[in-house]
This record gives structure tokens, sequence and C-alpha cells, in this order.
């Protein structure tokens, strides 16, 4: 059982990658931006799908990409033209396949319920193009040179596929190859052997080879450990070629051209660059990472009480080691956002279609990477984004005409590292946010009274679009108007400790930018005192550490400020977690998002690299905490969350 959970997780895995590049080049294919790649991909994809999907039993998935890899085909050979309609019916076959991956994950098995109609509908689209003197023979067309090497022997189309559970797909290919070249003579592949080597395949590949060993010889070879034989042609020789070389008094002379490559595969071993490891044991190593930064802090904490130099000199380089393995280990945890910017092209042509748009999505930092653990909360903000910027945004194209803007609207989707913090920008050039239709808004649904709302900034009006429920959709539609969505977008943002931030000019368009720390898991903080407590702080929040002047407070109302380098700051005293000091005079001024506030501590120890941990489910959400730390004393520290109190 548990070997066809992996090889299940597996599949699943390589599968979503291969359904990504359907999709994206699909997108690319009917955008007309170099279609022959496009295509090329796409048919890569499909034939890599198809096989796996064959070799895991999974019928239905097969029978679907079997036929969408007949319309690939014709698309390839120029015999069909990719129209609107067809893109839509092959991008209801892949949100088809996205639903199977998920059964599939999930320890289901598809059925041909849910693929059934739209595999008659491709056949009808195949049907109504094909000629029977125009279908090809299955596998790799053989070039005119190709032929002529074959010397009038047997040739053979072999389609073969690497086990899903494989780790080492292009060493396994390798061996295949060179097992084969002891039977007969590879002409070619698909795709090609230095790609193969390289390990740039899908796991699935086609080779063509003449050998006079006979069918059931290669069958044996081509169906190995690990290796599936999805398929065997094996096209008649031609007879005037067997004519010909029968009178020739040297056969064997033309033997020596294939003796290339055979004699280079001593030198073809290649070294085994990347593994795949499973995402709980990268998690298990960061739990143990965790606790040696822990357990570091609390040997320094025992070295500094004794003194004793040796032991002082042992702890240097073994805290130089913790450092290193903690930034490798972070390292391997960043993934690019690329991994969730690929998802959303389809998206915008989706909603743009839908409000009869013209859209271009322009993506950017692609490559920028952020924390695994923070990517899985960022995909759905950035699509409620991404769809209220095309949905509420963009405006039709007669619109964008009258208004002396080009028909099609842009959308563009920027990330970029900003010192220690990872940015996101998703910009158009829309109609932007009208302030006074907001002002109405708030007025009428009592956010606001008349006169505060007469009152209010730019910015005060902006904010309220993220309040729960307020919308100044006109209209209820399954895409926005429910006033859902940037509500859920700040809390999942505050949540992953990041912060959003709203500009819109009138006519314009608007932006939306999201700041990220680009982890949440070690950190460093200042470790203060408050009433004999202790928490801690980020020192991405900590602006200075000042001194209280007793004439410089002011209250106001039941709050204090204080009046700190011609700033008026709010003061809190944090009583309500730590109880009431008997004396503080230190201030540690703290910033988020441009805003400013300060504490009143008692004494500030210093700045300390800590793990952060999230709160159990037991303690549930606690306002003004955001985690916990356990220092080298074993004390457990609560990390205070910035973002709740400004």
């Amino acid at each position: 059982m548990f070997d066809e959970e992996v090889y299940r997780k597996l599949f699943v895995e390589e599968s979503r990658e291969n359904h990504e590049a359907i999709v994206n080049n699909l997108l690319a294919l009917e955008s007309g931006e170099d279609q022959q790649t496009a295509i090329d991909e796409i048919f890569r994809s499909a034939h890599t799908l198809k096989g796996m999907s064959a070799s895991m039993g999974f019928d239905a998935m097969e029978n679907l990409c079997h036929s969408m890899e007949d319309i690939f085909s014709l698309i390839r050979s120029g015999r069909r033209e990719v129209t609107a309609s067809l893109t839509d019916l092959l991008l209801t076959c892949t949100d088809t396949i996205e639903g199977m991956l998920d059964s599939i994950e999930a320890g289901g098995v598809p059925s041909d319920e849910e693929s059934a109609s739209l595999v008659q509908e491709l056949r009808a689209f195949t049907e109504e193009e094909v000629l029977p003197d125009e279908q090809e023979p299955s596998g790799v067309v053989v070039p005119a040179e190709a032929a002529g090497e074959a010397d009038g022997r047997p040739l053979y189309t072999l389609s073969v596929a690497v086990d899903p559970s494989c780790t080492m797909k292009d060493i396994r290919a390798m061996l295949l190859l060179q097992n084969l070249e002891d039977i007969g003579t590879i002409i070619s592949t698909t795709p090609s052997r230095d790609l193969i080597e390289d390990g740039r395949f899908d796991g699935s590949f086609e080779i063509l080879i003449e050998s006079e060993a006979g069918e059931d010889a290669l069958r044996t070879v081509a169906s190995g450990t690990e290796i599936s034989l999805l398929g065997i042609s094996s096209p008649a020789s031609p007879p005037v070629a067997e004519t010909a070389r029968k009178p020739e008094p040297a056969p064997k002379q033309e033997t020596e051209t294939p003796h290339v490559p055979r004699a280079a595969k001593s030198e073809k071993s290649r070294e085994i660059k990347n593994i795949r490891v499973d995402i709980e044991r990268l998690d298990r190593m960061m739990n143990l990472v965790e606790d040696l930064v822990i357990n570091r802090g609390r040997l320094e904490q025992i070295a500094k009480k004794h003194g004793i130099k040796e032991f002082d000199e042992a702890l240097s380089m073994v805290g130089r080691s913790v450092s290193d393995l903690q930034n490798l280990m972070m390292g391997i945890r960043m993934m690019p956002l690329e991994r969730i910017f690929n998802r959303l092209p389809r998206v915008v042509r989706d909603v743009a279609n839908h409000d009869g748009k013209e859209v271009e999505l322009v993506i950017e930092g692609g490559e920028t990477e952020l924390d695994r653990s923070m990517m899985d909360g960022l995909s759905d903000p950035l699509l409620h984004i991404i769809r209220n910027a095309v949905n509420h945004g963009i405006e039709t194209p007669e619109i964008r005409e009258a208004n002396g803007k080009p028909r099609k609207g842009l959308l563009r989707l920027t990330a970029r590292r900003d010192k220690d913090n990872v940015v996101i920008e998703i910009e158009d050039d829309g109609a932007g946010i009208d302030p006074g239709r907001l002002r109405e808004k708030a007025v009428s649904r009592g956010a606001m009274t008349p006169e505060a709302a007469a009152a209010a900034t730019r910015d005060d009006l902006i904010n309220l679009l993220f309040e729960p429920g307020f919308s100044t959709a006109e209209a209820i539609t399954d895409i926005s108007g429910r006033g859902v969505g940037l509500d859920v977008v700040k809390k999942t943002i505050t949540s992953l400790k990041g912060t959003i931030k709203i500009e819109s000019e009138l006519g314009r368009g608007t932006k939306f930018e999201l700041v990220l720390p680009p982890t949440m898991a070690i950190i460093d903080v200042m470790m203060v005192h408050i009433n004999g407590g202790r928490c801690a702080i980020p020192i991405s929040n900590v602006v200075e550490v000042a001194q209280i002047r007793t004439d410089a407070i002011h209250r106001i109302g039941n709050s204090e400020a204080i009046l700190l380098r011609d700033q008026i700051l709010p003061m809190h005293r944090l009583e309500d977690m730590f109880g009431r000091a008997q004396r503080s005079d230190t201030l540690v001024v703290l910033q988020n998002s441009g805003k400013r506030c300060c504490i009143v501590v008692d004494t500030v120890d210093g700045q300390q690299e800590v793990v952060v941990k999230p709160l159990s489910r037991l303690a549930g959400n606690c306002r003004g905490i955001s985690g916990i730390t356990i220092p080298g004393d074993g004390d457990v520290v609560p990390v205070l969350d910035v973002n709740t109190m400004i």
C-alpha cells in the first residue's frame, strides 16, 4: 500500500506540472506568441500525461489525453487552425484533467463519465479535418537521411516512459538507450539525446531504432525496471533497398558510422544533480534546525555564565555551522513565485472573455523566491486581486477607445526583493477608484457619517474597500460584487505578517502593493521586559529606543500619546497583557506600513535570533501576539504582532 501511495503522489506531482504547461502554452498559442514552440511544448506535455496515465492504469485520463493529442497533432501539421471555440474546448479538457488529478490525489480513480462527452467532441474535430490519405503513422516521422541510413534493415519506433516514482529519470533513460544500442543502432530520439542525458524531459520519449534483433527482443529490452513500453511500430523496410544491398561485396562496411556513439558510451556517465524530496521531510528537517538554533542560544548563555575559554571557542565553531545549516535550509525551502504566477494567465483570459474585455497580462520577477509555507497562503489573495482588476478595473474596449486609451487593457504583475522583504505589485491601467462613489457608499451603508465622509482623505476612503461586505459593484455577478474578497485578502496578508496598500487615480488605473517577509520561521527580534515579563519584538518593526519625558505625555480621551521628535505618537503600556508596571521610563518606537506608535518597557535586553512558532490550536488566536519563541533559557516568550497595534 505504501508503494502505491508513493507512486500516486509522484504521478500527481509530475502530472500537475504537465497540466500547467499545457494550459500556459494553449494561451500562448491563442495569442499567437511563438506558436511552433508552444505547440511543441503542448504536444510533449500531453504525450507525457497520456503515457503516465496509461502506466498508472488511469484509462479515462489516458483516453482524454490521447484525443487531445490527436488535435495537437493536427495543429502542429497545419491542418487545424486554432480558433476560440477549439481553445475553449481544449481548456475545458484541461479543467477536467485537473479535476481528475484532484480525485487521484484524494485516492480515487477517474471515471469515463467525466470525460466521455469531451472525447466525443474532440473526435468530431479530428474526423472533420483528417482525410484517410493524410493520416500519419504513430511515432516519429523518419527523416530522409535516416531512411537512407537504415540500409534496408527493419526500423522500429518505440514509445517508452520512465515510471513516475523514479528519482533518476535521466540515468534510467540512458541505461535503456545503452541496452538498445547493444541490439541495434539508434537513429534518433524525441526529445533529443542531449536533453534526455541532462534530465530535461518529462518522463516519456520516443526512440527510432534500426535493428535485426526482432520485435520481441526490443520489447524485452524496453520493458525493464522502472521503464514502461507504451507502444512499438515496425514500418516495413523498402524492398528496393534490400535488393540493392545484396550484391555488394562488403555489406559490413556501412556499419562503421554507427560505432561512433557506441564508443562514447563509457564517457556518458553523469552525476545525479537533482532529487525529489517530500515536503514533510523538509519540514521535519526545518524543525530540527530550529531546535539547534534554540539550543545554540542556551549554550551561549551557559558559556557566558561560566567563562570557559575552550568552551567559547568550540561554541563559536558550532555556532557558525548551525548558522550555515540554517541558511542552507532556508534556501531549500524557498520557491520561485512563478509557481503561483503561472496559474494567473488562465484566470485573466477567462474573466476577460466573460466580461467581453481585451486584457494583456505582463508578468515580471517570477524568479523572486518566497518561503514555501507563505506561498500556500498567497495564492488566493493574488487570485482575488487579479480577478478584481479585470472585472472592476479595466474597461470594455469601446469605453477605452472613447476615453482615448488602447482597446486592450494592460495588467502588470511584478515581484522583487526590497532589502529584507518581498514586494509584489498588481497594477492596471483601468478606470481607477472613484473617491466620490466610495464616499456615497460609505454614507449610505452607515460606515461613515456625512460629516466624517466629507472630511475623509482619499486613503481613508480607499481603505474602506478592506471592510467586510463593502463593495462598489453596481450588480452582483458570479465574479464580483458580493462584498467578499478584499477583506479576506487583507486578513490573509496580515496573517503572513505582511501589509497591503492600494494606490489609485481616477481614469488612470489602480495599483495593489503587497509587502511580505521572505520567511516567518526564523527572525531577528528585540527582547524587552515589561513589568517583569519578557516579550520579543520583530527587529523589522523597531525604529528606535528612547527615554520617556513625563512632560511630553498627553492624554487623548482614554488613550495616551507622546511628543517625540516633533511627532505625536500613540503610546501603549500593554497593561492588559503584562499588568501595570511600577515604573517604566523606556520607549520602543515601532513602525508598520509607514505608521508609527510606541510601547513602554522596563528594560531592553538587546537583539537575538529566534525561532517563531505559531500559537497552538488550543490557544487559538490572541490579539497582539503573532506567535511564541523559546530562547536559550527555556522560557516561553510571546512575539508581539505590531500589525494589530498600529
